[in-house]
């Protein structure tokens, strides 16, 4: 690749990447579901087998999901610099809005509203992930047996099976199905550090109040970034312990406030790292946190993201990868799922929903801007019954 199409090409990652950071709500299963959209149906940048083993990929690393697919994604079109740019572009809108968000809070004493925007948002996001499963399905559940896998890890998140363990799991059964059983590929739960499984265990450990550092800001958002699985309900586990029960940084109400701006705005839910940031220190703890969050899932992509094709080479790997698959496949689903039975909570919301569905089955449209006009019909309902 000569230099002219490598900045072409980063152009184009820099450009698609900020579209969907400030469109992207919904939380990883949406976001994931309009990258599989616009990078493997209209842009054709990888198959469906490359983006679900890319997915498995991230599920085994922790961090962000989605921002990690954005890396992953950015690395195969444009090399190390996309994978930055893509990172940079899928995360900056985000940041800008939580920084608004923060300097309001801070200046009023209370959130922007974004209920009707996130109302009108979630029936769109419904049916983007139901579409994206739809495409999916065959490059995650290849046989019956990875089927059979799929079903069983999708009873085991709905009984409340973390996500790691449901994960490793399948991924276990898999390499054990294929005569592998003893490879040393995967990780038993057990054997991680307890602090990653029970993140409130140690709250009890440090209870007098320590005063407030950017440097020991940074440390704490690094060490998050560094070892957190899941979903923004366990980065407000983590939130809670580190900033509010050991340093006494943040109240409680003010922990919750932060995680609401990170789900009511676009993009990665890790962006409320901002909104903190800027509560205990301004603009440059807020960057210095947002840096600490972010930074290991660069690192962990740009070191694990040239792995993943190699890994489909070897038999043992590839059944990991294989059990994983149908692992994340199912998970997403019950994220689904889930966000089916929170959000249509009135008829306003299934016309919301029966209309997306219609434009994007009938129609080629950008899934994207669809869940942008979702949130706008969800803001001008509220509005409409305000007056």
């Amino acid at each position: 690749m000569d230099r002219r199409q490598q900045n072409e090409r980063l152009r184009e990652v820099a450009g698609i990447f900020l579209r969907l950071g400030a469109t992207a709500f919904g939380g990883p299963a949406a976001h994931v579901a309009l990258m599989e959209e616009e990078f493997v149906r209209r842009r054709a940048w990888v198959s469906h087998a490359e983006f679900i083993d890319l997915l498995g990929a991230t599920q085994l690393i922790p961090g962000p999901n989605s921002t990690e697919m954005a890396l992953h994604l950015g690395h195969r079109r444009a090399g190390l610099p996309g994978l930055v740019v893509a990172g940079l572009g899928f995360i900056l809108p985000a940041v800008v809005l939580v920084m608004g968000a923060a300097w309001a809070y801070v200046r009023f004493g209370t959130l922007p509203a974004f209920h009707g925007l996130m109302a009108g948002a979630k029936p769109v996001l419904i049916v983007v992930v139901g579409q994206a499963l739809w495409h999916l399905r065959k490059a995650a559940l290849k046989t019956p047996w990875t089927a059979a896998l799929g079903l069983a890890a999708f009873v085991a998140s709905a009984a409340g099976i973390g996500e790691l363990p449901v994960l490793l799991g399948a991924g276990a059964l898999a390499v054990a199905r294929n005569g592998v059983a003893g490879s040393r590929t995967t990780k038993p739960p057990g054997s991680l550090p307890a602090w990653i499984w029970l993140p409130g265990a140690a709250g009890s450990l440090a209870p007098a109040a320590v005063p407030f550092t950017n440097a020991g800001l940074f440390g704490v958002f690094l060490k998050i970034g560094s070892v957190l699985y899941g979903s923004g309900y366990v980065l407000l586990a983590f939130l809670r312990t580190d900033l509010v029960e050991r340093r006494h940084w943040l109240t409680e109400g003010q922990l919750l406030d932060a995680v609401a701006v990170g789900q009511f705005t676009p993009g990665p839910v890790f962006a409320s790292a901002r909104f903190v940031g800027y509560l205990l220190g301004g603009a440059t703890s807020a960057l210095l946190a947002t840096a600490g969050i972010f930074l290991p899932a660069f690192v962990l992509v740009a070191a694990s993201g040239a792995l993943v094709p190699r890994l489909r080479a070897w038999p043992p790997t590839a059944a990991l990868m294989d059990g994983v698959n149908a692992a994340s496949f199912a998970l997403m689903a019950m994220v689904s799922a889930r966000l089916a039975l929170s959000a249509v909570t009135e008829p306003s919301m299934a016309a919301i929903g029966i209309v997306a569905a219609a434009v994007l089955f009938r129609w080629r449209v950008n899934s994207a801007w669809l869940v942008a006009a979702g949130g706008i019909a969800g803001l001008s309902i509220e509005w409409a019954r305000r007056f």
